[in-house]
């Protein structure tokens, strides 16, 4: 994230998140919570959590092969979480689970 860290990011743009959302016509609180969600996700390749992974799991100069690891898997879950909430904002009944 720009700001480095997602509460951050939730803090400095969460604004402008709801007033583009409304513009769009799209629920503020559900693109919220996948600007959220799509934060937490990019943890998993993010560079200073990948060092941090190797030096707790005394895997020394083997960020790489951790990012080789983790990259599909985040490509897999952004497309999935992504997907999701598509439907969630023009899907019935999964329009449903949105708080609006």
């Amino acid at each position: 994230s720009l700001v480095g860290s997602d509460t951050a990011s939730n803090v400095l743009f969460g604004g402008m998140q709801k007033v583009a959302a409304e513009q769009l016509g799209l629920s503020p609180n559900l693109m919220g919570a996948a600007n959220s969600s799509g934060g937490v996700m990019g943890k998993m390749i993010d560079a200073q959590s990948i060092v941090v992974a190797s030096t707790a799991t005394r895997w020394f100069d083997h960020e790489g092969d951790i990012l080789r690891y983790v990259f599909f898997h985040s490509i897999a879950l952004a497309c999935l979480v992504g997907l999701y909430v598509t439907m969630q904002a023009y899907v019935w009944p999964f329009t449903l689970m949105v708080v609006h």
